[in-house]
């Protein structure tokens, strides 16, 4: 029953040596070779059996619209055509709302924005079905659309109720702040722009089931609303993930549609069907990051500390739930980010607009609410003519004290770890050398600025509803000592397989290539959460490990009793087991001897996150299991006369507690402060007035290239254990890193505030393209941003009247909001109250989905 592959060292060979690549070791990604060589497959490269069906989807055109008419008799006639589906062919449930409904999976009579699925044309070939889709005659009738926040804020559009958190007396606070800041920012969305675009594909198999291949974070949910779509049970649908070209959180929920889509036809038809998203259409009919337009009141005493904060923010939705109530939740968490609120009240909103449904994006709302933090951060530092380094280390929780929402604070490093950057990147001596560089400019009348930031990061670490933060794997061990792992948890390039590989070959103390992680499927683990939240390798980590434990458990029973030794005399060591002084078996021979003596070597294992709990109607409790922390100090110059900067350095230090791989983890901080970078400085989505998004293409929308990257750069990870029983004592490292980035444009304000001598907060806006840096540069200089010349206003008037493309909208100039102090929520002495409790009692959550306020 044994046999020794060659694909691995020999037995004789592993005896001189220590176990390869175990836990903190840079084991490079198990798909790093396919990767690079292109082999690695992709559900759009699996092997289509021939009479494989290809969908597409007709689009609306209007924002908001009654359907009138449809006539779809040119699209049946189309080449390649084999049918066309439409709301009135669907035969089960037709909303698939990840949490509450109001998801259709196709418009009925009322469109909501552009894009929305109005039929489905299922034909021979992609390009077939994408052709016949635009011979559709479509009749509308418009309605008013809502299309910004400030809209959906006058007329109370939500599509949830508003939420608040409070602590203290804020406004007795703020009246008697020797220093009152009041002040708005305004922050666009973001594109996930995964390289693999939205794809599924679905086979019919022989017992009347469905095998579906999704790109897709949350398999289980797929599975879910496919057998709701198709009126079977979850057991009859197998929902596999073997990676994905990017997620993001562009695929937590929005990967859905599609996979119902084509699970809808290979039923209908009993065909496999296929089904990708060019990347146009990828672009506008799935959500973004949520826009936000937050304001702020804050009362600081003459050091600069904070003691108290009225605070607003304002999520753009578009037309549906989604996720949407949970991603503002995380906001108001994280608009404190590392920072003292002794007295707090913080308002948040969940806009409705008649747009795509915004969606998860990494960081899942918190990067909205640490940027007005680090935007409020700034305006004090400059409203009182300080170093804004002091300002945020002044400002900096302590242990013992809590957060807004109740949470304690523990095992908060993050002082040390910022004065160990300022240090290591000689900030105070650089600030000095720049303060002094830009008073020369401006003498010698040079258009060049610097600008120096150093900013915190504090990111909550589990889903902040306790039923998601559980895992569950499957592991298996054959006779040649080769091991199987199945886990929870997909993998979209972050290396969460190579880190549960590295944990298996750490219990049993073996080499990384005897262990193999398999796709996701929903046959081998049940019931799993998505992989989001930063959560991936705590809780399927801990489940794999938990599994490898009974296993181990069992095979040292057996030998204690077998070889009449004491458990504890058992080893597991450098792919060997050694029976105390009398023998040493390798580890593929212990397994054999296992199995002849009929000991199981499979087990599943499972995790559930300690400690965590939260009361939303009250809006207090402990949401997050721990903090994870880091900083950044970016260095940057700006052309006052173009607007145009270039990120000259970053030195970065983060913490991932006991790195369990050090490559995996900085390569995740390097691409996510990227990625945060992009969102922060290029990355701008434009849309018309008719609610039609322009940014949406490649040429048209600007991410971060190897271009853009800081000309010096060092990522150094944090050098301290996680002091929670996570897995290794590591500590999460997918979403913290993304707002490092802060650094970057909090620098770019920085050479901006020091047109006028650092005493006054720059009007800048994020993204803050170079145009939006001109603005604010000429904002600052006192001059009009725009060009002043003489301008024929009823010429202007006659274009703008009945504008369709926008030629008056200008999205980098700041936003008015209402501010939070004209919503006054209940006050409450401890503990904090939902203006709506009773709004979310009942949400309409199905057992296997996750529920309301899902992150």
């Amino acid at each position: 029953m044994s046999h020794h592959s060659s694909l691995f060292d020999s037995y004789s060979i592993r005896r001189v040596r220590p176990p390869k690549s175990k836990i903190g070791t840079s084991a490079k990604h198990d798909s790093a070779s396919s990767h690079v060589m292109g082999t690695a497959t992709y559900v759009d490269d699996i092997l289509k059996p021939q009479g494989t069906l290809h969908l597409a989807v007709g689009k609306s055109s209007h924002a908001h619209a009654r359907l009138l008419s449809i006539d779809l008799s040119a699209v049946k006639a189309s080449d390649g055509v084999i049918d066309v589906i439409t709301f009135k062919d669907l035969t089960a449930k037709t909303d698939i709302g990840p949490v509450f409904d109001g998801d259709p999976l196709m418009v009925d009579e009322i469109t909501e924005y552009v894009g929305q699925t109005l039929f489905l044309v299922v034909a021979t070939s992609h390009r077939a079905a994408k052709k016949a889709t635009l011979k559709a005659v479509i009749e509308y009738e418009p309605l008013p659309a809502i299309l910004n926040i400030e809209d959906a804020l006058e007329q109370d559009h939500f599509v949830r109720p508003s939420h608040f958190m409070q602590r203290g007396d804020t406004e007795e606070a703020l009246k008697n702040a020797p220093t009152r800041i009041a002040g708005h920012i305004h922050m666009l969305g973001q594109e996930h722009f995964y390289l693999e675009g939205q794809v599924a594909y679905v086979t019919p198999c022989d017992d009347g089931g469905l095998e579906v291949y999704t790109s897709s974070q949350h398999p289980s949910e797929v599975q879910q609303l496919v057998a709701e779509v198709t009126d079977l049970p979850f057991h009859a649908v197998n929902a596999i993930v073997r990676r994905m070209g990017g997620g993001f959180g562009g695929k937590e929920t929005q990967a859905a549609a599609w996979a119902c889509f084509c699970a809808i036809v290979a039923k209908r038809h009993n065909i496999p069907v296929s089904m990708r998203l060019d990347r146009q259409d990828d672009m506008v009919v799935t959500g973004k990051r949520h826009e936000f337009a937050n304001r702020y009141d804050v009362g600081v005493d003459d050091d600069g500390k904070i003691v108290g904060v009225d605070m607003q923010l304002a999520g753009l939705c578009g037309y549906s739930p989604d996720l949407s109530d949970a991603i503002v939740d995380r906001a108001m968490f994280h608009c404190d980010n590392a920072y003292h609120y002794p007295a707090a009240n913080i308002a948040g909103h969940r806009c409705k607009t008649h747009t795509v449904s915004n969606t998860a994006y990494r960081g899942f709302g918190g990067p909205q609410g640490v940027m007005t933090a680090e935007y409020m951060m700034d305006h004090i530092a400059y409203t009182l003519g300080q170093d804004p380094l002091q300002v945020r280390l002044n400002n900096l929780y302590q242990n013992g004290q809590s957060t807004h929402y109740g949470q304690p604070i523990e095992h908060f490093d993050l002082a040390t770890l910022m004065a160990n950057l300022a240090d290591d990147c000689n900030y105070h001596q650089r600030r000095q050398q720049i303060t002094e560089k830009n008073k020369q400019a401006e003498k010698d009348g040079s258009d060049i600025r610097f600008g120096l930031a150093l900013t915190p990061v504090k990111f909550g670490i589990s889903f902040t509803v306790q039923t998601l933060n559980q895992g569950g794997a499957l592991v298996h061990i054959y006779t040649d000592g080769s091991i199987h792992v199945n886990h929870g948890g997909t993998e979209m390039g972050q290396g969460l397989y190579i880190k549960i590989a590295q944990i298996v070959a750490n219990e049993f103390d073996v080499d990384l290539d005897t262990v193999k992680v398999s796709a996701t499927r929903t046959d081998k683990v049940p019931n799993t959460s998505p992989t989001a939240a930063s959560s991936g390798t705590d809780i399927n980590g801990k489940a794999a490990q938990n599994a490898c434990l009974t296993i181990k458990g069992r095979i040292i029973d057996f030998a204690a009793e077998h070889f009449e030794v004491a458990p504890e005399a058992i080893r597991f060591e450098n792919n060997h087991v050694y029976i105390g002084d009398k023998e040493a078996f390798t580890f593929a021979e212990m397994i054999l001897l296992a199995y002849q003596h009929r000991i199981s070597l499979s087990s599943t294992g499972y995790y559930k996150t300690p400690k965590i709990f939260y009361d939303r109607s009250k809006a207090w409790g402990r949401p997050f299991f721990y903090f994870a922390l880091g900083a950044a100090c970016a260095e940057v110059e700006i052309d006052t006369l173009t607007g145009e900067y270039k990120v000259l350095r970053c030195d970065i230090l983060h913490d991932v507690g006991q790195s369990i791989n050090p490559a995996i983890d900085i390569g995740q901080i390097e691409g996510g402060f990227v990625q945060g970078m992009g969102w922060l400085t290029t990355e701008e989505l434009t849309w018309d007035k008719t609610g039609k998004l322009a940014s949406n293409a490649a040429a048209n929308y600007k991410i971060p290239t190897a271009h853009d990257l800081p000309k010096q750069w060092s990522v150094k990870l944090f050098d301290r254990k996680n002091e929670e029983q996570t897995i290794y004592n590591s500590k999460a490292v997918g979403e913290p890193p993304f707002m490092l980035a802060a650094s970057v444009w909090c620098a770019i304000n920085n050479a901006v505030a020091s047109l006028a001598d650092y005493q006054k907060n720059p009007e800048l806006t994020m993204p803050a393209t170079p145009e939006a840096v001109l603005k604010a540069v000429m904002r600052m200089e006192g001059a009009a941003w725009d060009i002043d010349i003489q301008v024929d206003k009823n010429t202007v008037k006659s274009l703008t009247k009945n504008d369709v493309c926008g030629v008056d909208d200008d999205k980098v100039e700041p936003q008015q909001v209402r501010h939070a102090n004209d919503i006054k929520p209940p006050e409450v002495e401890g503990e904090l109250v939902d203006e709506q409790p009773e709004a979310i009692e009942q949400p309409n959550v199905a057992t296997a989905r996750g529920p309301a306020h899902s992150e």
